[in-house]
């Protein structure tokens, strides 16, 4: 067994001077997990397989210039607004906002400086709790959102070798908040010959949400039986992800589509996904509290981003599974608001509980 520690270092400066921290959780099995302050993110998860060896399941950097140089959400906290906002333009009370549009017209993950490249604050860390907690206040009218946003970022290391993360978020004015994390998996580790795409994965939903070509939410709910998108039994994820004959793949370039795990949140977090991958046994259990589950098959790796392990990633070598609420909510009145007023408290809690298992998966989804 190894001692539980909790640790605090320098991580690197950026261009402006702001020093960003890193804190280190590790858990009596070993299990070790590094989180940043540079968007609040997740840089290492160590976890065994099931011959009990270590491997850094998701993606990232060493390095603190290659964050700021290659932006890619690596295990980032995203937001104001997660996901795509249509038209980089939304309605409130009467007024309209203009936002950034840095995904063609559309805007993604909170701008062009949402909050996956800004500096947090470390707050609080407790070694007992095995928890570190990093702030960031959002201000009136940062990236065109209203509002004096406060937000937190409390992620846990647990003795059962479950990683979570709780956001929170308060405003002074009515505004608009949809948080996740964006962290990408690849259970073989990130720096391992397999990709991600022999994963099997099952996701606990019956319908997903339709996109046109600009992967903007159509406002349909669609039932995923007979289609690509029916993941309710565990399957390969290579199995259809690059199937050119269905149009909503084509318009993603594979899976990067939201499914309907409820319409609203829950008061607990509920079971998401299980992911299994078959070459390590290791496995992930992902829980939240959120309607939605973006799914997203690293479509658009391209080989020009090298991670921790030196390797190049390309297509398919990681996947990300985003709990949030649904993308575009403001334009859609049939999708659960998005809208945070003064009085109220915004939650997402995110928990990943990851095992080892020489066994085939055998989660199943509701009907």
């Amino acid at each position: 067994m190894t001692r539980a520690k909790l640790s605090r270092e320098f991580f690197g400066t950026l261009p402006n001077g702001e020093v960003v921290e890193a804190i280190t959780l590790t858990n009596a099995n070993g299990m070790r997990v590094r989180i940043i302050g540079y968007g609040a993110a997740i840089q290492s998860v160590y976890v065994p397989d099931a011959q009990g060896r270590f491997a850094d399941v998701t993606t990232g950097y060493d390095r603190l210039d290659a964050y700021v140089a290659q932006p890619q959400y690596f295990g980032s906290t995203v937001g104001r607004v997660a996901n795509r906002i249509a038209g980089a333009r939304f309605t409130l009370e009467g007024k309209e906002y203009l936002v950034p549009a840095n995904d063609a017209a559309n805007s993604l993950h909170g701008g062009e400086l949402g909050f996956d490249k800004v500096n947090w604050t470390v707050t609080a860390c407790d070694e007992d709790a095995m928890s570190v907690t990093l702030s960031h206040v959002s201000p009136d009218g940062d990236q065109g959102y209203p509002g004096n946003l406060s937000v937190t970022a409390t992620y846990q290391l647990h003795a059962d070798n479950a990683l979570s993360v709780r956001y929170q978020a308060t405003t002074d004015a009515t505004t608009i908040v949809n948080l996740s994390n964006h962290a990408y998996w690849n259970l073989a580790g990130e720096g391992a010959p397999h990709d991600a795409m022999d994963h099997l994965l099952t996701i606990n939903a019956a319908h997903y949400l339709p996109v046109d070509a600009t992967l903007i939410p159509t406002g349909e709910r669609r039932h995923v039986a007979g289609t690509a998108f029916d993941f309710r039994t565990a399957k390969t994820i290579r199995a259809h992800v690059r199937d050119v004959s269905d149009e909503q793949l084509r318009h993603g370039r594979g899976y990067d589509h939201n499914w309907v795990i409820d319409e609203v949140v829950a008061r607990a977090p509920r079971l998401h996904a299980v992911l299994k991958d078959p070459h390590s046994g290791r496995t992930m259990r992902l829980l939240s509290n959120q309607p939605g589950l973006q799914f997203y098959a690293g479509n658009f790796f391209d080989g020009s981003t090298a991670g921790k392990a030196g390797k190049r990633y390309h297509m398919g070598d990681a996947i990300a599974l985003e709990p949030q609420m649904f993308p575009d909510a403001p334009h859609q009145a049939s999708f659960a608001s998005v809208a945070l007023h003064p009085d109220q408290t915004y939650e997402n809690i995110i928990i990943w509980q990851f095992g080892a298992t020489a066994g085939d998966a055998d989660e199943h989804a509701p009907q």
